[in-house]
Parts: structure tokens; C-alpha cells; sequence
């Protein structure tokens, strides 16, 4: 019975509808191609598919982190083995006998004269810089910072997506200190809350910012955050927006970027090798319960992930151009700053994605010659509900990723209809716990509608009932079942290992629990149905989310929705709160009509109980939806931190329906 019940859910999405091919031209020039070849020489093997190459990968995950490292050539020193020292994930063991340092890794491949940079504005102002230009940049705060910055001590950004934050990360990781990011959008609080924990010598802050042709000034939040954090030593001031504001010398240690750098002059960059498990970067959680937890990434773990995710699974190259429409404050922008090893060109966009129109990114894809571009699934939603009319070539474009949700089946056909039909759509997956992808895109796979395309080579992935047993094109629990380089090496302010423990191994032990709730497809590709800890439960049958969004964004008087579950006497009612377009209300005639839609395309479990209108949906500021914060609400559960809600006054209106 089950299985008919999954085949005919499959039936209804169109699991199986392959909607691109990678040309044999394209299959045989990729990195992952030629990796195979090598792999297949090598160790007289027969691999000719990818699933082949991740059941090798996963079966070999020590050989094949090897062989990555010899494919893409990696600065480091040492000795190999043990590659790691225990597979299980009871302590952070990989490479132990290595050294490397990451801003080396990074910075060795570009030529010269070859663009590192290409900075966009929605102002219209826009800087390129070569490599050689970068180096010199990063020689020179490299110099200026050596008196504050020691190896495993903090430099903390407060700024937007501009250059001289790629510059602060380099200069930084080359002397073996710790970066961390927040975008200019946090208010005094939400900056507290994270680097209050992760307490910086340094803080690199802009003194305005322009987002939606809006300028936003700093300098009173940087006054403050300047004084109640001690450990900071230096605050270096940078102006983006002219005429800037000059003033912060009543801000002491403060000192204008230009300045810092002015007494220093270009030389070769001195790269300080680190141990590989040495810290490299500090994330955060959203933290809407509490202070965010602070997620400590390794160099070596970090570099390694990276390589494997843009190298093999992206296949950029030094010819190519990668433009992730990201702010400072997630985890897409150090994915981004990786690229960089591979000699490409990085494209940073600083501003609103619909500022002046929302055409602009596909201009900015023309004109730059981007080659692969990354966004969201709330963009693509936004083209679709604002009738875009593609204007544009985008002949260049070779690969469009997209993350921060699950990406709808429909969302695929619009973009094989509307943006362009010769793409691979690669829906990514995975997040700030292992600054990386658990599910990912593949060069030589086929896009199946619906479907992220292939699991992460060496990730270990399947899917779990709540028993532990594994499951089989079922919707389970996804679970990781070997260690892997970007795991974490420890949470901030846990010194016994609690707080990491019970985040991702307290419900199986010794396996990654990541919180999400997937179905792994018979051709081995994805479906990811929201996360795991906001699935619906009602009479013990969980529903993913997604499932319902599939719905409403199907009705054209809809803005937007979220779908949250009502403890009610042991039991769950499934409530569906709605934004209605301007001008449009929520008669009984529309609620029949939603409900009728979700019936027929999905299962009675999945009808709503009660449908409300509501004014705003909250979400976090890298664009997720936040159902477990209305969750929460609708419970009689206090939110006690909003600072990372993008609109926390939307949440509000959410306490009536307790």
C-alpha cells in the first residue's frame, strides 16, 4: 500500500519528467568527466554514471577526499595520513598531520591580470578588481591588522556585499584568524547577540548603506555596539555610499579604511599555514529562541567542501563567471568567497533584487557574462507573480542553483519556459551546520522536474524513519551516516559538547540529524518537503509543507502563505494563514476553493482545518519562511529574539489565533 501511495504522489508531481540533458560536448569537458576518468585509470575501475562515483565515493570516503585534493591541487603541507582518524562523528578528526592556510588556496590560481572581482550596485556604480589588485589589497590590510590579529583571534564584519568585505576575510584567514560576518540589515541587538558571543578584536563596519534607493546610515549602531563590546580594539570605518559621512572620531579606536591602509605599502603576501581542524569562519543560527549558536567552521574542512561543491558539482572553472545575488550573513556568501580558488571571477551585488526592476540581475547576467547564477526560490516566485517578461539573452548562462527553500516542480517549468531552456537547474541543499550541501546539482545528470538532482559526493546521506531504519522513496528524516570535513569542529560557549550534541545527534546517535524532511527518488535524486521540526503531524501522519505551498502558489489572488501546525488534545489541526494580493479578500467561496485544490492534488491529511487571512508572512533575512516562530505563537510560546526576522512586525498579528 505504501508504495502505491508513493507512486501515485509521484505521478501527481511529474517525478520522472526530465527536463535537461547535458550535451555530450559539456558531459565530457566537466570536471566531474574527467574526474571519473582519472578515478577509473587509477584504480581500474568501471564507474560510467554518477551514482556509480557516489556509491565508490561513499564506500571509499577517505580515498576520495584524497583524490580531490590531487585533482584540485591543494597549498598545504604535512602528511596524509590518517586522512581522518575516526570516520564516526564523535570528535573532529580529519587531516590531523596537515597545515594550510585558506586566503593562500584562494589567492594562488587568478592571473594577474585576470578579474577577481566584479562589484554591481542597484545605485548603478560598479568596480572591478584584477587579482593583482586584490592581492595588493589584502597585502596591505594584512599589515595594518598583524598588530590585533593573532592566529585563532576574531575579525567581525558589519557590512554589505562589497570588496573590502572579501578583502577583511583575506586578510584575516592569511594571518590564521577567525572571520565573521552580519549584513548592515541587523539592528544593535541582533549584532550584539552574535559577535557579543564570538567577541572580535576587530570590527570592520560600513557608515551607510543604500538598499531600495533608500540610504541607511550606521554610525549610531556602531557607536554602540563599540562600546558594549570589550574585546574590540579597532573599528575600521568604510564609506560605500558619496558623499559619506566622515564622522566616527567620537568613536574611539576608530580609524577610516583608507587611512588604515594608507601607511602600508604593497609586498608579497606572508600566508600563515594553520592546522587543517584550526577555525576559519563563525556562523550563527537564526536564534528566534534565544541567542544564536555560533557554528565554528575549520580551514581545511571548509576549503575541502567547498572545492568539491563548485569544482566538481558546479564545474567552475578560471574561464568562468559565478554571480549568488547574497548578503554577509549567510552562508551563500563564504561559498561564494571560495570560487576564488578556482581563478573565476566573482560577482558581488549589493542592494535589492528588485531595485529599479526585477530585471536587473538578467541584465547584469548579459552584461557581465555570467555563467552561473545563484538564487532563491522567493525570486523566481517573485518574477512569476509579477508577470516578468524576459527581455534579455542570457547566452552565457550555463547553470542556475537555487536554495533557501524547497523549489517547486512549478518553479521548474517556469524557469525551462521563461528564463531560458538550455540551463542545468540546480536546486542545492544542505546549510550553515556544514557551510556546504548535502544534495546538490551534477554536470553530467539529468534535471528531473521537482527533483534536486544527486546526493553530495562522500555525504553519506539516507533517509530515516523514526526509528532509525532507512528508508526507500518514502518521505523520512535526511541523515548523514559517516563524518565528513565541513562538519563542525565545536560550538561557540560549549565547552562539553552539549549544545552540538543534542542539535545534531541527540535523535540518532551517532548519525547527522540535519532537520529536514526528504524523499530520496527512485532515480536517486531529492524532494525536500520543509524541515523536519516544522512538518505537520495530523493522526501521526507527517506532511511536509512544501506539499501545501505547491498549492497556493498556484491561485493567482494569493501573495503568499504559511502553513503551521495547533497542538490540540494529543492531536494536530493543520492551520493555513494567507496573504492575500492587493484588493483581494478571503471569501468562504475562495476557502472552499483552497481546500478543494489541496484535496485533490495531495491527500485529505493534508486539507487545512482553518484558513485565515493574514497581513504578512514572517521570514528570516536570508528569505525562509519561518513556520516554527508562528508556530510557536499560535502555541502560547514566547519568541524572545527577533533580530533575525526581516519583518518581525508580521508576527503580531499571529498571537490571536492561540
Amino acid at each position: 500500500m505504501r508504495e502505491d501511495k508513493e507512486q501515485s504522489k509521484s505521478d501527481r508531481i511529474g517525478l520522472n519528467d526530465v527536463l535537461w540533458r547535458p550535451s555530450e560536448y559539456r558531459l565530457m569537458n566537466s570536471h566531474m568527466w574527467q574526474f571519473i576518468r582519472t578515478l577509473n585509470e587509477k584504480y581500474s575501475l568501471k564507474v560510467s554514471h554518477y551514482e556509480d562515483l557516489h556509491q565508490w565515493s561513499i564506500e571509499n570516503p577517505l580515498l576520495f577526499w584524497k583524490e580531490l585534493s590531487l585533482y584540485f591541487p591543494i597549498l598545504w603541507e604535512g602528511t596524509d595520513d590518517p586522512i581522518c582518524a575516526d570516520l564516526e562523528f564523535s570528535s573532529y578528526g580529519w587531516y590531523p598531520n596537515k597545515k594550510l592556510n585558506f586566503a593562500e588556496n584562494l589567492l594562488s590560481q587568478g592571473k594577474d591580470a585576470d578579474t577577481a572581482i566584479r562589484f554591481v550596485h542597484e545605485s548603478g556604480m560598479n568596480r572591478s578588481m584584477s587579482y593583482q589588485e586584490l592581492r595588493q589589497q589584502v597585502s596591505l590590510l594584512q599589515q595594518a591588522l598583524r598588530p590585533y590579529i593573532q592566529p585563532g583571534d576574531v575579525l567581525a564584519c558589519y557590512m554589505p556585499n562589497i570588496p573590502e568585505t572579501v578583502i577583511s576575510m583575506l586578510a584575516t584567514s592569511s594571518l590564521g584568524g577567525v572571520f565573521t560576518s552580519t549584513s548592515c540589515d541587523f539592528g544593535v541587538e541582533g549584532v550584539m547577540d552574535r559577535f557579543g558571543q564570538s567577541k572580535p578584536k576587530v570590527l570592520v563596519a560600513v557608515r551607510s548603506y543604500q538598499y531600495n534607493g533608500k540610504t541607511h546610515s550606521l554610525m549610531d549602531k556602531i557607536s554602540v555596539i563599540a562600546q558594549k563590546i570589550k574585546s574590540i580594539e579597532k573599528i575600521v570605518l568604510v564609506d560605500l555610499i558619496e558623499p559619506a559621512e566622515k564622522n566616527g572620531a567620537n568613536i574611539e579606536n576608530s580609524v577610516d579604511w583608507n587611512e588604515f591602509l594608507s601607511a602600508q605599502s604593497p609586498q608579497k603576501i606572508s600566508y600563515l599555514p594553520v592546522p587543517f581542524s584550526s577555525p576559519l569562519y563563525i556562523m550563527y543560527s537564526s536564534g528566534t529562541t534565544g541567542k544564536p549558536k555560533c557554528i565554528v567552521h575549520s580551514v581545511g574542512g571548509t576549503l575541502l567542501q567547498h572545492i568539491k561543491e563548485l569544482g566538481l558539482h558546479t564545474n567552475l572553472t578560471a574561464e568562468k563567471n559565478i554571480f549568488y545575488f547574497t548578503t554577509c550573513g549567510w552562508m551563500m556568501w563564504n561559498w561564494l568567497m571560495s570560487s576564488l580558488f578556482f581563478g573565476s571571477t566573482i560577482v558581488l551585488y549589493e542592494g535589492s533584487p528588485g531595485f529599479p526592476s526585477l530585471n536587473e540581475f538578467f541584465k547584469i547576467i548579459d552584461r557581465e557574462k555570467i555563467h552561473i547564477f545563484g538564487t532563491s526560490p522567493k525570486f523566481l516566485k517573485a518574477l512569476q507573480d509579477n508577470g516578468w517578461d524576459k527581455n534579455t539573452d542570457l547566452d552565457s548562462l550555463e547553470t542556475l542553483l537555487s536554495t533557501g527553500a524547497p523549489l517547486l516542480p512549478e518553479q521548474f517549468d517556469f524557469v525551462y519556459e521563461r528564463v531560458k531552456s538550455d540551463v542545468q537547474l540546480s536546486s542545492i541543499s544542505g546549510g550553515t551546520d556544514i557551510i556546504g550541501c548535502f544534495m546538490l546539482g551534477s554536470p553530467i545528470s539529468p534535471v528531473r522536474r521537482g527533483e534536486i538532482q544527486v546526493l553530495g559526493l562522500a555525504m553519506d546521506v539516507v533517509c530515516f524513519d523514526e526509528k532509525g531504519e532507512v528508508l526507500n522513496e518514502a518521505e523520512g528524516e535526511l541523515v548523514c551516516r559517516q563524518s565528513f570535513p565541513s562538519r563542525p569542529i565545536y560550538f561557540l560557549n560549549d565547552p562539553k559538547h552539549e549544545k552540538i550534541n543534542e542539535a545534531y545527534f541527540s535523535k540518532y546517535p551517532g548519525v547527522w540529524h540535519h532537520g529536514d524532511f526528504i524523499l530520496i527518488t527512485k532515480s536517486k535524486g531529492v524532494m525536500v518537503f520543509g524541515r523536519s521540526d516544522a512538518t505537520l503531524n495530523p493522526g501521526g501522519v507527517r506532511i511536509g509543507t512544501a506539499e501545501i505551498y505547491r498549492q497556493t502558489e498556484a491561485l493567482d489572488y494569493l501573495e503568499d502563505s504559511i502553513c503551521v501546525g495547533k497542538n490540540i488534545q494529543g492531536d494536530v489541526d493543520v492551520l493555513l494563514f494567507v496573504q492575500l494580493k492587493t484588493g483581494e479578500s478571503l471569501t468562504e467561496e475562495r476557502v472552499r476553493e483552497i481546500k478543494t485544490l489541496i484535496l485533490k492534488n495531495t491527500t485529505p491529511r493534508h486539507v487545512p482545518r482553518e484558513i485565515y487571512q493574514i497581513e504578512g508572512i514572517p521570514y528570516t533575512r536570508s528569505g525562509k519562511k519561518m513556520e516554527m516562530a508562528v508556530s510557536r505563537l499560535i502555541n502560547g510560546k514566547e519568541l524572545t529574539n527577533l533580530e533575525a526576522v526581516s519583518n518581525p512586525e508580521s508576527l503580531e498579528a499571529y498571537k490571536t489565533f492561540i
